[in-house]
């Protein structure tokens, strides 16, 4: 009778102890479940916003898309006032005497060859991977051969500085302009982005 009343106490502390370990394993799975989110969206915030089909060089700068030009005479003009205020300048300016040979900043396909009131004579290179569209305005005309459709590489010759569209006669330079895409869209809706720092190799101070 004894081994039997010892028996029947030893199943009812086995079935207790199995609750306890249940309602234990069942408070800490969830907090499991949360730090694996927690740090699941911090590796995802972590994530750099350096494009990385634009890197031409082992530190993730575009090339300087103007013969002779040094990376430490880039300026930040991003958001400056143009026409009085009237609108904010996005892209970068590069300042060069008109003809100086422009070449590709980044790899990627010619998409676009344009004329426009602004920009005058454009040209538009579309990312191996579509997410980043490299603007070249003020053209004064295109290098031989350019055409859309064509690929091209790092330093690959585009055209040549000029004072085309709005850029003021006389007033010679290349604007250099970098947006954001989708593979989809076209390279007239790429969201602005601006290019200093990927040119300059230091952040923008605006």
């Amino acid at each position: 009778m004894r081994k039997l009343g010892r028996g029947f106490l030893m199943l009812i502390c086995g079935i207790v102890g199995v609750f306890i370990a249940l309602v234990l394993f069942g408070q800490t799975l969830p907090d499991a479940k949360q730090q694996r989110r927690v740090t699941i969206a911090a590796a995802k915030t972590s994530v750099s916003p350096v494009p990385v089909q634009a890197a031409s060089d082992p530190h993730g700068l575009l090339a300087i898309p103007v013969a002779g030009v040094a990376r430490s005479a880039i300026a930040d003009s991003w958001e400056d006032p143009r026409d009085g205020g009237a609108r904010e300048h996005h892209g970068t300016d590069i300042l060069a005497a008109g003809g100086t040979p422009v070449t590709a900043a980044a790899p990627g396909t010619i998409e676009k060859l344009f004329q426009s009131a602004a920009g005058g004579t454009t040209l538009y290179v579309r990312s191996p991977d579509r997410l980043w569209v490299y603007y070249y305005a003020h053209l004064s005309g295109y290098a031989p051969g350019v055409q859309e459709g064509q690929v091209v590489k790092v330093g690959d010759s585009l055209g040549y500085v000029g004072d085309t569209g709005n850029a003021g006669t006389g007033n010679f330079h290349l604007h250099f302009g970098l947006g954001r895409t989708t593979p989809e869209q076209h390279w007239y809706q790429a969201q602005d982005v601006n290019p200093y720092p990927y040119l300059a190799g230091k952040p923008s101070s605006r």
